[in-house]
């Protein structure tokens, strides 16, 4: 019986979803559980950073910021009594909101410009965190933000959020839904204007593609998401700061995203999980664990420039010549029998 092309071609994408579902019922340490779940939520983050900086071309600095909008929206609604199923989309919606009015102006700017304009927003908001008192709680930030509310099922019952089991899938339910929104968006057509940009961006006004207009739905898209992922975060943490909305979060998810792969949809997910289990490796190192995840970095970008799924990539395809041109040997030496 033939394997369906499909199947042959995506085995390894049902291997990994088998294993993620299995996940929780394989890991027993807290501490793991929780690092697992936070490599989920930080894929999503990072998987929209890499729609505006991979696909687009665009180097926003100012990620953290709108993770932090989301983060801090659902905490303070929720906390006022509103439905998490609604403060997550509501705080989503708003950081793609704030994000279409700081793109209007910074986006006409390119290169470093547009850099350094999204760098210093970024420090703004984490600025307005830590001395709004009244609204964020100041640097003490907020405390006690509840668990995602109960989702009610249609014929009776619900699914409570309570339990890390159910968090876990949650978690894992929204990045799928990242994965699937990214990858059906940078294949189409839009996509395509993403990436004509990105490689050229006179060569694409040209072809009559609105650049100004493509960068700032590239832009919008992209905060929509790290809205979201910050949402998630404060409900499933339950307390939140200005940390939250730091650039070191927005450097972090920029090395996973070169480490991993930019411009793919898988690096930024390896990169997400890969490079905090280094890291976590080598706490018995202290402050020196640093030196070598430079040394590290350096490695990946002088000979693997589209990071660690580029170079599987290269590799596969390098293996699959070698295949190819011995297969041809083979035919060759049976033809001449």
């Amino acid at each position: 019986m033939a394997i369906p092309k499909t199947l042959q071609e995506s085995w390894w994408q049902i291997l990994l979803l088998a294993l993620a579902l299995a996940l929780p019922q394989l890991l027993t340490s807290r501490y793991l559980f929780q690092i697992v779940l936070m490599g989920y939520l930080f894929s999503i983050a990072t998987l929209s950073m890499n729609l505006i900086l991979g696909y687009t071309g665009q180097a926003s600095l100012a990620h953290a910021g709108f993770f932090g909008i989301g983060a801090y929206g659902v905490a303070i609604l929720t906390k006022a009594g509103v439905s998490f199923w609604l403060a997550l989309p509501f705080s989503a919606l708003l950081s793609a909101s704030v994000g279409f009015l700081v793109g209007l102006p910074t986006l006409r700017t390119k290169g470093s410009y547009f850099a350094i304009s999204t760098l210093c927003f970024g420090v703004i908001i984490s600025i307005v965190a830590g001395n709004w008192i009244n609204l964020t709680g100041g640097y003490t930030g907020v405390v006690g933000i509840p668990p995602p509310t109960p989702l009610r099922l249609p014929w009776g019952g619900q699914i409570g959020f309570e339990d890390r089991k159910a968090q876990y899938y949650l978690v894992l339910a929204f990045l799928l839904l990242t994965l699937w929104v990214m990858n059906r968006l940078v294949r189409s057509l839009l996509g395509l204007s993403f990436m004509a940009v990105r490689n050229n961006e006179v060569l694409a006004g040209a072809l009559g593609i609105d650049s100004f207009r493509v960068k700032l739905l590239s832009f919008v898209v992209s905060n929509f998401f790290a809205g979201l992922a910050g949402g998630l975060y404060a409900s499933l943490i339950g307390s939140i700061s200005p940390s939250t909305a730091s650039l070191e979060l927005t450097f972090n998810w920029l090395v996973y995203i070169l480490l991993g792969g930019v411009a793919t949809l898988s690096g930024p997910v390896i990169g997400a999980f890969l490079i905090p289990l280094i890291m976590e490796s080598l706490q018995f190192l202290a402050e020196y664990r640093m030196l070598i995840f430079g040394a590290l970095l350096i490695v990946v970008i002088v000979y693997f420039p589209r990071g660690a799924m580029g170079g599987l990539e290269r590799l596969a395809s390098k293996l699959q010549e070698v295949w190819e041109k011995r297969r041809e040997e083979t035919r060759g030496a049976v033809a001449s029998q």
